[in-house]
């Protein structure tokens, strides 16, 4: 990474959790990689690296390779674990229910918990891209307690009205969508507008 501009650059955490929909994670860091403005610090759960090897045939290595930063997922004392880390928020995406369940007790048991444990006590943006289907109490609860705090939970559930004829622009709508919420100017999908 660069350091020399990373004064003006707006910081953005993203991690990738064991749920399946990786290629969300993935394709926000392709994404952001092209946006000289953003930098990416990552963090992948084991589960995570387990789901980009049987979903994308991808590596750690090769996710990796997309951030501008990556962080241990067990190293709880770095940079991103303190409120004095400026940054413009927190992604997870995908957010599995182990991961919702963490952040709804503060359980921050590894740096994706603590991350955005910080990002909630700093009053910024932390956006779950939750993914499980069908919900029970627990997921609901937990769900509930993260808004509470102030935390956006996401689904990535596709949109059919600008009629997508590939996955990739249904993950694309949903990702421009998730990056409006930080305010990030994209192209990804067209804007509705009206009938």
């Amino acid at each position: 990474m660069n350091t020399a501009d990373s004064a003006h650059q707006r910081r953005l955490i993203i991690a990738i959790t064991g749920a399946t929909g990786v290629l969300y994670g993935v394709r926000l860091l392709q994404i952001l990689r092209g946006m000289p403005h953003i930098e990416t610090h990552l963090l992948v759960s084991d589960a995570g690296v387990l789901n980009l090897h049987q979903e994308l045939d991808m590596s750690r290595k090769d996710v990796e390779a997309l951030a501008h930063v990556t962080h241990n997922v067990r190293d709880v004392g770095a940079s991103i674990a303190s409120g004095s880390f400026q940054s413009e928020g927190m992604i997870i995406a995908p957010c599995s229910m182990k991961t919702l369940a963490a952040i709804a007790h503060g359980f921050s048991d590894n740096l994706i918990a603590r991350a955005a444990d910080v990002v909630l006590k700093e009053r910024r943006r932390l956006v779950l891209m939750a993914r499980e289907t069908p919900l029970n109490l627990a997921h609901l609860r937990n769900m509930t307690a993260v808004t509470e705090m102030g935390g956006v939970i996401f689904p990535p559930l596709p949109g059919f009205y600008h009629r997508p004829k590939r996955i990739e622009e249904m993950v694309d709508h949903t990702l421009g969508r998730v990056l409006d919420l930080f305010g990030i100017e994209h192209q990804l999908a067209p804007r509705w507008v009206g009938m």
